[in-house]
């Protein structure tokens, strides 16, 4: 059982930068992926930046290609998501994921943290 918990949210201008954090409790093993994903209101959750562990493989979505940067300490069961330049269309409430990375499913998810983008 893996439990996860997002912080770093917030309300910020175009422009600015956020650091967000998962923290997971129960064993994160290197057959596991981890990932953040978002939902916006009235749009469907989608994957934000992906990695897995046993093949140190990194995956973003393309709309944050370049601004966002993930990373994680895996010893220390955690999980950073870097956004810069944020946009207005990155609002969302950002959750972060794991499952085992084969079959490729999201198990456990956290509660989400929101962030808000002004222009």
């Amino acid at each position: 059982q893996v439990q996860l918990a997002e912080s770093g949210g917030g309300r910020v201008q175009a422009g600015a930068s956020l650091r967000l954090s998962c923290t997971a409790t129960g064993r994160i093993t290197p057959q596991h992926q981890q990932a953040w994903f978002r939902q916006a209101p009235g749009k469907d959750r989608e994957l934000v930046a992906k990695l897995t562990w046993n093949t140190a493989d990194i995956h973003y979505a393309e709309s944050v290609e370049g601004r966002f940067k993930i990373s994680g300490d895996r010893n220390k069961k955690m999980l950073w998501l870097q956004m810069n330049d944020l946009q207005p269309g990155d609002t969302a409430v950002y959750f972060c994921a794991t499952g085992l990375s084969y079959p490729g499913t999201w198990d456990y998810w956290g509660q989400g943290t929101q962030v808000t983008v002004e222009a």
